[in-house]
Parts: structure tokens; sequence; C-alpha cells
């Protein structure tokens, strides 16, 4: 496997034109100044906007607990403080230690998706094997993979400073990749394997892929997505009914009014009946009257839609917006290669995840079950988001500049 440093040479026309900053300078090693101590290593313009989303998240699952059993308030709050913890340890840690584990960190990913399928270890919910039972503790494994998919990718495309020149090493990416998406495939999670080619992908194209060579790539994967599709059709796997049921719905507008398409057709009505300023905490009665299904995990935003209207969706999204955009402001200011993958890795998760949530609850993509960051239900998902934030942090706290 394929080794690189944390430093290295401009990252190339693909990053420089995507992030700004100039492309053909040598971050020297020196840190930046530490003039006004620890906090002066907070990067608090993508900080306070991720407390924010996550007291907003906390908001909303405290008003879904008064109506859904399954709704744990102290549950999502013991998720946050603990991914508030572990994101001030990721901030402190030196996060460039890992440039240089690509192979470890492919064999970790493995063993993370397959945990599931490990005998004792298994712990099945809605049809798939996707989570790890160890004790009292429950957790989805598959969300820390999405964190060590980023590093992977990041550690095999900084090589390259910006520009993949060859085909076959732009292959030998693309084929790295698949290895976590199959591995998660198995359970079958389509939902985070799409994150996992999003964020993969991302990280390639700005690691300067030609665009011809995605462009083949893309038309291939559309070919392969299809292919699944009809053997799942014809032979039951790897997709369950279900999740092609979801697909067939939003491939067919006309399913909306059947059995198939009756979590998107409640979360239409959801979103639609909030108004201009919602219903109120409570209130909600197509999800506290039970119509609205899942509406504490996979159509939370629905849910919030109904509860605080337009008003406070759009809130939601001002935040998402300031989170996002504040990472990618610190990837302009960056020079070394792996730090602006990473950056750009955790950027299309947070992005993707967004856009795949809130684009189910209205029609636009395809239901997948992915969680909303920062405001679905699911302690996990809270701890890996929040961790998320953390790695950001990490990039800032050890930032270099020129020499």
């Amino acid at each position: 496997m394929a080794q690189n440093s944390a430093g290295g040479v401009g990252f190339g026309s693909v990053v420089s034109s995507l992030f700004g900053g100039d492309a053909g300078k040598k971050p020297g090693a020196a840190r930046v100044p530490n003039r006004g101590g620890a906090l002066s290593n907070v990067y608090w313009a993508n900080l306070i906007p991720a407390l924010l989303l996550i007291a907003y998240g906390l908001v909303v699952v405290w008003s879904a607990s008064l109506s859904n059993a399954n709704a744990s308030l102290p549950r999502q709050a013991l998720g946050a403080v603990i991914g508030l913890a572990v994101a001030a340890l990721i901030w402190h840690w030196d996060y460039r230690s890992l440039a240089n584990m690509s192979t470890w960190l492919l064999v970790i990913d493995v063993i993370i998706m397959i945990s599931p399928r490990i005998p004792g270890l298994a712990s099945a919910a809605n049809g798939m094997t996707g989570w790890v039972k160890l004790g009292p503790l429950r957790f989805q494994p598959s969300e820390v993979g999405k964190l060590v998919t980023i590093f992977l990718m990041a550690s095999l495309c900084a090589q390259f400073n910006g520009r993949i020149k060859e085909f076959r090493d732009y292959v030998k990416l693309c084929a790295t990749l698949l290895v976590p998406f199959a591995a998660i495939m198995c359970q079958p999670d389509l939902g985070t394997g799409l994150i996992l080619i999003v964020t993969g992908a991302a990280i390639i194209i700005c690691a300067g892929a030609r665009t011809d060579w995605v462009v083949i790539t893309l038309i291939l994967f559309v070919i392969g997505c299809a292919l699944i599709i009809f053997v799942s059709l014809n032979y039951g796997f790897p997709l369950k009914q279900y999740q092609l049921n979801r697909l067939l719905v939003f491939a067919d507008s006309s399913l909306e009014s059947t059995s198939a398409g009756y979590n998107l057709q409640q979360a239409k009505i959801a979103v639609g009946s909030g108004g201009l300023f919602g219903k109120g905490i409570g209130a909600a009665t197509q999800s506290a009257g039970g119509f609205l299904p899942e509406n504490h995990t996979d159509f939370i935003f629905a849910r919030l839609s109904e509860e605080f209207g337009f008003a406070g969706a759009l809130v939601l999204l001002a935040l998402y917006a300031w989170l996002i955009f504040s990472a990618l402001r610190l990837a302009m200011k960056l020079e070394a290669p792996f730090a602006k993958l990473v950056l750009a890795g955790v950027v299309a998760m947070w992005s993707y995840q967004l856009l795949q949530n809130v684009g189910m609850c209205i029609g636009i993509m395809p239901i997948t079950g992915i969680p909303l960051p920062f405001i679905s239900y699911g302690a996990t998902s809270m701890v890996v988001q929040i961790a998320s934030v953390g790695i950001v942090q990490s990039v800032y706290a050890h930032r270099t500049k020129s020499a």
C-alpha cells in the first residue's frame, strides 16, 4: 500500500481552484504561533455552529420523546456528552499521525464494517444486521467506519500532491474505496455505503483525478447500481425488499399512494403542514399522532419542519451552511495535501448526509435511512458527528505556515 507524508509540495490546480490558496508553495514545519493560550487553537467558526446544531437536535429529540417511546432524551444527551469528550481528545491529538498508516486504516475499516457479522456480536434492527452488542452497550460500528474511510482515502490520495497522473493509480484508489463499500453492503447498509462512496469520491476528485476518468467512473457506477437492483428484484439479494421499495417509489411517483410510498407521503404532509412558523413543540399532529414513521430518526427533518415550520428549517440549513463553509474556509488556508483532503472528506460527509436526509423528506432523493447529522436520534451517530468536528479542530490546532 502506498505511503505518504503529512506535508509535501503544493496541492495542484484542482484543489487550488476548489479551496483557493497557493498551490505551488512547500509548507514548512513551523507551527502557527500560539499567542492566546489553548483557546487560540479553537476554530470557533466551526465549533459554534456545531454546538448550536447539537442543542437544536436535543430540543427536537426532547419533543419527539413526548410522543415517541423510542426517543430517549437522556440517551441522546449522553451521546452528545461522550461525543464532546471524544472531540476534545481528537482536538489535542495530532491527526497527521495517520498520514502514513493507509494499510492499517484499510484493515481496520474492513474489520469495523464486517464486525456486525461476527458471531456473538451481531444485533439486528429493521431487517439489517448493522449493530454490535457488547453487554449493555449497543452501537453501530459503520458510523465509526465513515471517519476511518476519510482518513484512509486522504492518506492514499495525499501522495499525489494535487494531480493523479497515471490511470492505474486512479483505478487503484477507486478499487480501494470499493473494499469498505463491499464490506458494508454485506449487512446490507445501502445508506452508509453511499456515504462512503460519496466521501471517498470527493477526496479522489480533490486529489486531482482527470475529469474524463471521473465521468467514465460515474457511468460505470450507475450501470453497477442498475445491475444490483436487477439482481435484487430477481434473486432477493443484496438489497432487501424494503430497500427496493424505497428506490422504486423514488423512480415512480405514482407509487406514493401505495403502501410502499406511505413513508414519503406522510413526510411530505408533515413538512407542508408546518407552514411558516410551525405548530409548536409537542403539537405536530402527523408525528405525534403516529402517522409519520421513524419521526425521531430517518424523518426527523419532517418532524422538525412540522413543529418549527419553514422558519425553523431555514435556521437549521443556515447552521449547516455555517458549519460546512467554515471547514471549507479553513481548507483554503492550508497547504498540506493530507489536511486538505481530510477536510474535503468531512465536508463531503456532512453535505451528502444533509442533502440526502432533507431530500428524502421532500421527495427529491430516494429514501435510504441516512441520519441527519447532529439532529437524528442515535447515540452512535451523535458521537461520530461530534468527533468529526474534533477532527476539524485538530486540523486547525496543528496547522502549519510557510517558512
